[in-house]
């Protein structure tokens, strides 16, 4: 996590990324190229976990390959200790500093996925996590499966803009300025910016099955990684705890819709999520004890969000099941 703690306590996240694209054109020196490129990502991470979805729901999986971190890391780098050896099979390398490394010697940032590394150099393109899933959609569409939805339509990019502007800034960022900060004010005004967005955005999906338009598009994608994560890791560990997600029925409604849409629910590891923030975050949780509950059986119950109408996937239809190198385990986060 590239971010640090400002004077004053308030937490301020480092936003200075790698911001080459790999464009339709090439205009940065990285055309889009079948099996080219390999996305790296930790499923702990909600950032990663974006760009995981959004790979699934547009069918990128034959041409975009992806690695997986574990969910610990230490202070240099992820690591990829899920791999035999310890060694990314494809890049050939023990931690993914090492493909920073080679693009940028002594890289003075963090370390953070997801990234997409070009193979042939082993050099990271880009970390640029918020511009790499709207490039996915719009620069990789040659690639994209058949039946492919649209998430970043043109005639709504406006709106989805403005949403997705809100939610990063309260809310998937909002926790993470409950989690550290440095002070009790930082704190308190931390925690009314986070559910005052909370509060605007159920009241939104109340008469609405999706955020923009009557179809999953990005903005779904940006907030359904925070609330996935937010009982079995926000509301304790952040202490954001006005209310858990299964106590503010709209959101908890729309979430279980989507975890249970193909490309969503899929991705998600509670488990690695977990060992992920009670592990690393030694400041926060000096025991590393990895909390047991909360029960997550609850995600598989029926939403009734279709009756508000809406059509997941539009004109398209659902991926398929994931590749088995990249299923994960079931509702309780298995390996």
């Amino acid at each position: 996590m590239a971010a640090y703690i400002a004077s004053g306590g308030e937490f301020e996240r480092d936003t200075d990324y790698i911001t080459t694209r790999i464009t339709a054109d090439g205009r940065d020196g990285y055309p889009v190229e079948p099996r080219r490129y390999r996305l790296i990502v930790a499923r702990a991470c909600p950032w990663a976990n974006r760009a995981i979805i959004v790979r699934r729901l547009l069918g990128l999986e034959p041409v975009l390959s992806i690695g997986f971190c574990g969910p610990v890391h230490d202070a240099r780098s992820w690591t990829f200790d899920l791999d035999p050896g310890g060694v990314d099979p494809v890049l050939k390398i023990p931690r993914l500093q090492d493909a920073y490394f080679a693009r940028v010697p002594n890289y003075p940032k963090g370390i953070t996925v997801p990234a997409i590394v070009d193979v042939p150099t082993g050099q990271v393109v880009t970390n640029d996590f918020a511009q790499m899933t709207l490039d996915l959609s719009t620069e990789w569409g040659q690639y994209h499966r058949e039946g492919a939805p649209e998430l970043y339509p043109e005639r709504l990019r406006a709106e989805i803009d403005e949403v997705a502007r809100r939610i990063y800034t309260e809310i998937n960022n909002g926790v993470y300025r409950c989690g550290f900060a440095g002070s009790q004010d930082a704190y308190d005004r931390a925690y009314d910016r986070l559910f005052t967005a909370l509060d605007w955005v159920s009241e939104r999906l109340s008469s609405q099955r999706y955020l923009v338009g009557d179809t999953i598009t990005e903005a779904d994608v940006r907030l359904f990684t925070t609330l996935a994560r937010f009982d079995p890791v926000y509301h304790g560990h952040f202490k954001c705890n006005r209310q858990k997600l299964t106590e503010m029925p709209v959101l908890w409604a729309y979430a279980r819709d989507l975890f249970q849409t193909p490309g969503f629910g899929d991705t998600i590891d509670f488990q690695q999520t977990k060992e992920h923030y009670y592990k690393v975050h030694t400041g926060l949780n000096p025991s590393k004890i990895v909390p047991a509950g909360p029960d997550l059986s609850g995600w598989l119950t029926p939403h009734h969000r279709e009756e508000l109408g809406g059509r997941p996937f539009g004109d398209g239809t659902p991926p398929g099941p994931p590749p088995p190198a990249e299923q994960v385990g079931g509702v309780r986060g298995g390996g």
